[in-house]
């Protein structure tokens, strides 16, 4: 499997060189030169399989020959080794509703399922290649801490990773800012994640830097991330399922950087039975406006009670409209062009119908938010997280969706505790973390005030 550039720029590259690309050196995103299709035969075949072995099988088509076998199996099994749940992704039945627990990792998140497999995936190509990597991203909540617990301690890796300022709940700010590993660096940028998220980009697409000081990325630019959150669309499907390529499953996807919805897309796309995906966004709706006309354009950034969906210009969005625009990098430029140009993009009728065809899409306030944590407690005793509470209000017309749940509510004691009056028991890998030691330097929301901190803390790098 080689891959692409959504901009048509790159030179066609294998997986290990895709993934430690990250974002393409023509400031696009890399996608598969061709979706794999799953022939109904194998999906009944791999709804028997446990969550390691069917990651293996969903992983193999993209990876290709880059990884031996053998090694992909190892490097799968060591990355789910850290899940507290046998399952990896277990589902879960309260209140009539099927609920896909993602939150079982590490830092009790669903972007554990991707970068623990990413932190090792890093570390292998390395050891193997030779050379050192410095993992450069921007988080709206989860990602920065699941990308620093996927690398802490790994030879030859630093990672600098970028969150907004009084922006991220204190439970996710003290999972970043106490893993004092002299490999990790925090920085609070004054701003929103979206200015992190453009410095991010603009240190990328500045490629005499990228190149000097070999970054890589870790947030959904990076195609690792999207190919692993496939995983459990498939593994869901075959637990509810039992392998009938009949029985088709409807999902709903919190989502705010559009990468956990761009991968059930993906699986669909592969062949997996699923009957609808549901953007499930906050306030920030940018997603949910664009599904219902057709126009992509980004308004103020709002502070909502799912802080981690806080975003209005959504990185994978490029992707899905990669795809949208019948795989035409020019036509995408194009688009991209009228976006910075006018502050939108629009897509004509027959795409709009096929953007239809693929998504549900619904925006839910911070009322709705706490009333649907509210409820599904009182009817079930199960807490949900704020954003899992979004995810649910957006699927309220469909009974049959499951709904993701993207994280532990203990990760949002303060929106649980004013929707039920009560603390969620934390997990033990939360346990104690506001008593922790912390270390992390507070920057302003620009490009060479960030780069300025990477060139001093890594010191003289030869070109």
């Amino acid at each position: 499997m080689r891959y692409l550039s959504t901009r048509g720029g790159v030179e066609p590259v294998g997986f290990a060189d895709a993934v430690m690309m990250g974002l393409g050196t023509d400031g696009g995103l890399l996608v598969p030169e061709q979706i794999p299709k799953i022939p109904a035969k194998r999906l009944k075949d791999w709804s028997q399989l446990n969550f390691q072995q069917l990651a293996v099988e969903v992983l193999s088509p993209f990876v290709g020959e880059s990884i031996p076998h053998a090694d992909l199996v190892e490097l799968v099994e060591r990355s789910y080794a850290t899940f507290l749940h046998p399952e990896v992704t277990p589902l879960a039945e309260h209140g009539g509703r099927q609920w896909l627990e993602l939150f079982h990792g590490p830092t009790a998140a669903f972007k554990d399922v991707a970068l623990q497999l990413l932190g090792n995936l890093f570390e292998y190509l390395i050891a193997r290649e030779g050379g050192v990597l410095r993992i450069l991203g921007a988080t709206s909540g989860d990602t920065g801490s699941a990308a620093i617990y996927g690398v802490r301690g790994k030879a030859g890796i630093d990672i600098f990773i970028l969150h907004p300022k009084g922006r991220v709940s204190p439970i996710q700010e003290r999972q970043m800012t106490t893993v004092l590993d002299a490999n990790v660096h925090n920085i609070a940028v004054l701003g929103t994640f979206d200015d992190a998220q453009r410095i991010v980009k603009t240190l990328f697409n500045d490629l005499p830097f990228k190149q000097q000081y070999r970054l890589g990325a870790v947030n959904s630019i990076n195609l690792a991330r999207i190919l692993a959150q496939t995983i459990y669309y498939f593994y869901a499907w075959g637990r509810i399922s039992g392998g009938n390529p009949e029985h088709r499953v409807s999902f709903s996807v919190p989502t705010g950087n559009f990468g956990d919805v761009f991968a059930g897309w993906l699986a669909k796309r592969m062949g997996l039975p699923i009957d609808r995906l549901i953007i499930a966004t906050n306030r920030n709706d940018i997603l949910s406006r664009f599904v219902a006309s057709g126009v992509y354009q980004a308004g103020e950034v709002f502070q909502t009670l799912s802080p981690a969906m806080d975003i209005q210009l959504a990185s994978n969005f490029e992707r899905y409209l990669y795809y949208l625009l019948d795989e035409d990098p020019a036509a995408v430029r194009a688009l991209l062009a009228e976006l910075e140009q006018t502050g939108q993009l629009q897509v004509d009728g027959e795409r709009r119908r096929r953007v239809a065809e693929d998504f549900d899409a619904r925006a839910v306030s911070d009322a709705e938010t706490l009333a649907e944590i509210r409820q599904v407690y009182a009817t079930s005793g199960y807490i949900l997280c704020p954003h899992t509470a979004v995810g649910a209000r957006a699927a309220a017309d469909n009974a049959e969706a499951v709904v993701l749940a993207t994280a532990h509510p203990a990760k949002f004691d303060a929106a649980v505790v004013e929707a039920i009056g009560i603390e969620p028991p934390p997990p033990r890998s939360l346990q104690g973390l506001l008593e922790r030691e912390t270390r992390c330097a507070e920057l302003a929301a620009d490009a060479e005030a960030i780069s300025g901190f990477m060139r001093e803390t890594l010191g003289a790098v030869e070109d």
